[in-house]
């Protein structure tokens, strides 16, 4: 009986498998390594810097203006691209709702939005809250390339927008300069907007990176040419500085595009945790040593968990060049689903 009140929309989604391994993890103290967080505790000086934001009384609504100057700096100085910290940066709730306010800015009902499959659950559900069509596009293992002619197939009279997730969820896949270069021409041709992720972002004033291993460098879909005002990106602190409850992230895009984000996000929250934004003018300081250990730290861990999932009987095609993320193939004995 309870079920016919629902709308359509809430009727049609499922709980996250994500989520539910998450909750089943900490009812079961177990390791969990279902969802996307690290296991050890963020900086003992940003964390000084949030409490001393709640103990200096920065508990109401706010928007830190200087996130969105350091934000500007950071585009600059790494893909040198040019923004107006005070027009073009959307301070959200974490890079979750900067990408969902981001497509609800711009996808109306019957748009097209091409993914990149496997894909991380949340694009689609945000573009199907939209009304938006999800059209996936398949990588091709085992190095999970993006095969051109597949991509310019997928598009449509209605595409709207390419969702692009670089270093990628669940992959661990870095996208090669002739992959983006491929994407970026069929944003020109037939003119689309491009829609990033690019959530493991570092940055100081002395060095940029993304989480990235092997001698890989993050290039970004923006940086390319014309595509700066076709591409909206999202990113956020929560990886890069093991905050990932803090909630705070930012979309960057034209003018106008900024705007909707910045009026959605307003509806939906109101704003982002105001200690955390104070927080994050900390965090997005932090000496060019903390973001060289992060990186080694992460690459350990990647080669220490492939071996050991090699060693039980998985097996990993590839190496993931980026992120956090492994893709391994189930044990052809293993009589179990992957859940």
């Amino acid at each position: 009986m309870e079920e016919k009140r629902l709308s359509t929309v809430a009727k049609s989604l499922t709980p996250s498998p994500i989520q539910e391994l998450s909750h089943l993890a900490q009812r079961s103290n177990a390791v969990n390594l279902a969802e996307g967080f690290p296991d050890f505790p963020a900086p003992e000086h940003i964390k000084s810097a949030a409490v001393a934001a709640i103990n200096s009384d920065f508990n109401q609504y706010r928007h830190v203006q200087g996130i969105c100057d350091l934000v500007a700096d950071m585009v600059k100085l790494t893909q040198n691209l040019t923004i107006d910290p005070s027009k073009d940066v959307a301070i959200c709730c974490g890079q979750t709702e900067a990408f969902a306010a981001a497509v609800f800015a711009v996808v109306d009902r019957g748009d097209e939005v091409i993914l990149f499959d496997p894909v991380y659950e949340t694009y689609e559900t945000s573009i199907s809250l939209a009304g938006g069509v999800p059209v996936f596009v398949p990588l091709d293992p085992p190095n999970w390339s993006l095969d051109a002619d597949k991509l310019a197939k997928a598009v449509t009279t209605q595409t709207k927008a390419i969702v692009l997730n670089s270093p990628h969820n669940p992959t661990g896949k870095v996208f090669s300069k002739h992959e983006l270069e491929a994407i970026a021409n069929v944003c020109r041709t037939r003119d689309i907007l491009a829609i990033t992720d690019e959530v493991c972002c570092v940055y100081s004033h002395q060095v940029y990176e993304h989480i990235t291993f092997d001698g890989e460098k993050h290039i970004s879909l923006a940086s390319l040419p014309e595509m700066q005002t076709r591409t909206i990106i999202t990113s956020s602190l929560s990886k890069t500085f093991s905050v990932t409850g803090w909630r705070v992230g930012w979309a960057i895009s034209t003018p106008a595009i900024a705007s909707a984000i910045r009026n959605i996000h307003i509806k939906l929250t109101d704003s982002a945790p105001a200690p955390f934004q104070e927080a994050a003018l900390t965090a997005l300081k932090c000496s060019s040593e903390y973001f060289v250990s992060l990186r080694r730290d992460y690459e350990s861990r990647r080669d220490f968990v492939v071996k050991l999932l090699s060693r039980v009987g998985f097996h990993v095609a590839v190496q993931p060049l980026g992120s956090f993320f492994v893709f391994a193939e189930m044990p052809q004995l293993c009589p179990l689903s992957d859940v």
